[in-house]
This record gives structure tokens, sequence and C-alpha cells, in this order.
């Protein structure tokens, strides 16, 4: 987030409905929540700009787009060209997200693919990587738990109840 924006019951409740209904305008939220659209839409514009909103890109299926392997790849960099291998990763289109880790691994990265060769060739793509000492990959078999915040959302309300 680039500021530390405050969530308060009512960002709680249009982020709660927005959760249930994605595609619901400004107008129906503030009818639904018994809100003013003006209310809504300066909590909608106030929650953006605190990037407490992600990407419209993240509700995209890569299977969908004939990308139907999922892999989490684990990369052991040396760490004083992490900028630079960060740089060349984000070059992997088939590489769809990285997270710098603690422990073992320096980074988890998400990749897509589709089939088991081309997995093999974005492999190549990290491995070829000037300062990616080694990349141990495993498939997902199957997502057992989508993304979600409804459960986190509710479960803010609950750890502020008196």
């Amino acid at each position: 987030m680039r500021s530390m924006h405050q969530i308060d019951d009512t960002d709680r409740r249009i982020l709660q409905a927005l959760a249930t209904t994605p595609k619901a305008t400004a107008v129906a939220l503030a009818h639904d929540l018994h809100l003013s659209r003006n209310t809504v839409q300066a909590r909608l514009a106030a929650l953006e700009s605190a990037d407490a909103l992600l990407p419209f890109e993240r509700r995209i299926n890569p299977a969908t787009l004939g990308y139907p392997l999922t892999a989490f790849v684990h990369i052991h960099v040396r760490q004083r060209q992490l900028a630079d291998i960060v740089e060349a990763l984000s070059q992997i289109p088939e590489l769809i997200e990285a997270h710098g880790l603690t422990g073992s691994a320096d980074i988890l990265a998400r990749v897509v693919a589709d089939g088991a060769q081309e997995l093999f060739r974005v492999n190549g793509r990290i491995l070829a990587i000037d300062g990616v000492e080694r990349a141990d990959t495993s498939l997902s078999m199957a997502e057992l738990i989508p993304h979600r915040m409804l459960p986190l959302l509710r479960h803010g309300w609950e750890r502020q109840a008196p």
C-alpha cells in the first residue's frame, strides 16, 4: 500500500459488498448499503489511491488463456544481483507472480504453462539468468483454496468487536 489507509466499518461493508458482487456500480452499492452515492464513490477513490483494491487482471484465469498448468518455482539467487534478476524475471510472460522470501530460497515465483515442455522451457529461461543459482519447481496438482478475502474481512470485524 502507498499509504496506510485505515479501514473502518464503512470501508469493510463496501469491500464485502464488492467481494460478493464485484460488478456492482457505486449507485447499486450505495442503495444496498444505505449510503449516499457520493460517500461510496469517495470511499472507493480513497481505497484505490491507497492500493487497497488490486488490479482487475488478478481475476483473469490463466487456464482460459491456454495455460492450464501452474507451477511454483523456488529460485535461489546471488543476493547482490537481486535487482537485475527481478528485472530479468519480469521479462518472462509466463511468470505471473513473484515474492521475495526468507528461508532457503530467495524468490517464490508462480509460473503458468500450456504443458510440461513449455514449463521446461520457462525453467530454462529462469536458470539462464545471470545470478540464478538454482530453481526448484513444484507442480500445482489442484487449487484447494482459491484466492479469497471475505473470511479475512469478516475476521477483521470480529477482531474489532468489544
